[in-house]
């Protein structure tokens, strides 16, 4: 038991990780927080059930491809000093993976978040409703600092 413990410790280690070293990760996360705060906090979108594991779903993908590409990018440091053609493939098609993942997600929401109405009504909430919108606001600087501000270790290039 202790060591099934000390395993999910270790991977939340991974997680806060990569949420402090790669700005990536910080983007995705504040970007699924806000999309399932407006689909939980408000009525506006009606999305099944099915739906809404779709897009919890997707974003999991999102989220595992990018560890997966910090843990590979690690990898390819770890194991070279200097430069060459097979890391810089390596590298690239882990960010590429990620990349199709994220486009994935966003035709997703698309497909699944395009409600006219909901919008419309998530607009007049806001308008009437100004200590919202200015507390909506500066829920966007805090977001724009934790995913700008560089947090974590210095990486160095090979």
């Amino acid at each position: 038991m202790n060591k099934l413990v000390r395993s999910f410790g270790y991977a939340f280690q991974g997680v806060f990780f990569a949420l402090r070293n790669e700005r990536n990760m910080r983007i995705h996360v504040c970007c699924m927080l806000y999309m399932f705060f407006f689909l939980g906090f408000f009525d506006f979108f009606v999305l099944t059930r099915t739906e809404i594991a779709v897009l919890l779903l997707a974003n999991a993908i999102v989220l595992a491809g990018e560890l997966f590409n910090t843990a590979i990018e690690a990898t390819i440091d770890l194991l070279q000093k200097k430069h060459s053609k097979e890391g810089k493939i390596a590298k690239d098609t882990a960010a590429a993976a990620v990349l199709a993942a994220v486009l994935f997600a966003v035709a997703l929401g698309i497909v699944l978040l395009w409600q006219p109405p909901a919008f419309r009504e998530l607009f007049q909430y806001f308008t009437s409703r100004p200590f919202a919108l200015i507390a909506f606001g500066i829920s966007l600087v805090i977001a724009a600092l934790f995913i700008f501000v560089p947090k974590g270790e210095k990486k160095t290039k090979p």
